[in-house]
């Protein structure tokens, strides 16, 4: 297909800060770069402690080791989600329990949650889906009632917000992606939030291959050694210059986005006006950052058509996601299947559509997708 269905928004500006960055004496990870945008991340955000990684992925397993998930220990997490958060777990030799959403948000239910804590229960994984923010309140609330941590898997959430709260600083850790599909990129990279000053030295040791090296660089003791087990997620300082740049353009790419999000949801109000889909809704008291625009279709019979008649209109479109709960691997793990039936319904019936600040939402395009809409559903 002639247009993408991602384009991350790249000038002339990140060209010059790689520029820049390569003409320096530090390519390795935590030089000046990497430096400057924990503290810009810590100023934005009002939170602690911002440390980049290589990945959400590794933010996210840096998570379950700082905080001791180990075998026999349960993480509450959504079915609908990347394969990420239950990666971070089953590494640990825990078991990742998958809850239900709500159809208003696609996101993790706190009814879910409460049904699914056991004895065995460490942490809750909520997960911000499309840049719209879960039910942090009754989150957390759970967390206290039952002693529990919480970590943010805000991958697509950078600058969104609940009650004018950024996503990712709510729980006791949040971990951000940077990966080339998300609204601000380096190409691959994330972040470690805390404000817990604990956990941060935890953090800052495991994501230094388990030495307490940073301590060394910062002249706090005289030789460096392996103090906890940790890995290599320090990113090189390459990524940081650029992620440096697209920072500095974040209002910028979420006013585009949310343009774009805008239009796709006057141009389709008439198709849900008729029944023919559903048209997401950002709760008031969230701010989106337009991650991704998505509709459900009827059925599941309808989510296929649909999906077929864009591609041979050569209209990327794209579902999400396959159930964790089902996947095969998922097998292995789970002594039984859960009953996850608003999982089941609306993943079967999610059609996303091209979102990105460059792309051209012209009046034909969309025409398009509505008379594709319209020739598919009948109702």
């Amino acid at each position: 297909m002639s247009l993408p269905f991602n384009q991350p928004y790249i000038g002339t500006e990140e060209e010059e800060a790689l520029i820049k960055a390569l003409q320096s004496s530090h390519l390795r990870g935590d030089g000046p770069h990497t430096k400057r945008v924990q503290q810009q991340m810590e100023e934005w955000l009002n939170i602690h402690h911002v440390l980049l990684t290589t990945s959400c992925t590794h933010a996210l397993e840096m998570a379950m080791m700082v905080l001791d998930i180990g075998p026999g220990d349960e993480v509450i997490m959504p079915s609908f989600n990347f394969v990420s958060s239950a990666n971070a777990v089953a590494l640990r030799g825990a078991t990742p329990v998958f809850a239900d959403i709500t159809p208003d948000t696609m996101n993790i239910d706190p009814d879910s949650i409460a049904d699914n804590i056991s004895d065995a229960t460490k942490a809750i994984v909520p997960v911000h889906y499309g840049g719209v923010s879960c039910d942090m309140d009754a989150i957390m609330q759970l967390a206290e009632d039952h002693d529990l941590l919480v970590v943010e898997d805000a991958a697509q959430g950078v600058d969104a917000y609940y009650k004018n709260q950024p996503l990712g600083t709510i729980g006791h850790i949040g971990c951000y992606s940077f990966h080339d599909t998300k609204n601000i990129t380096c190409g691959e990279g994330g972040a470690f939030l805390t404000n817990d000053d604990e956990i941060a030295a935890r953090a800052e040791i495991m994501r230094e291959k388990g030495t307490n090296r940073a301590a060394f660089m910062r002249g706090e003791i005289d030789k460096y050694t392996w103090v906890e087990e940790g890995s290599s997620y320090i990113p090189s300082d390459l990524l940081a210059a650029l992620l440096e740049a697209q920072l500095a353009k974040k209002d910028e790419i979420k006013k585009k986005r949310k343009q774009k999000w805008e239009r796709y949801r006057k141009a389709l109000q008439p198709c849900a006006d008729q029944g023919k889909i559903v048209l997401p809704e950002i709760p008031a008291h969230c701010e989106s950052n337009y991650h991704i625009f998505y509709f459900l279709a009827p059925s599941a019979g309808d989510q296929e058509r649909l999906l077929r008649a864009f591609k041979e209109e050569e209209i990327p479109a794209a579902f999400h996601y396959v159930p964790l709960h089902s996947a095969p691997y998922a097998q292995k793990l789970l002594n039984e299947q859960p009953d996850l039936v608003n999982t089941a319904n609306y993943s079967n019936r999610l059609i996303r559509l091209p979102l990105y600040p460059g792309l051209n939402l012209t009046d034909e395009f969309l025409d398009r997708i509505v008379r594709i809409i319209h020739d598919t559903i009948s109702n």
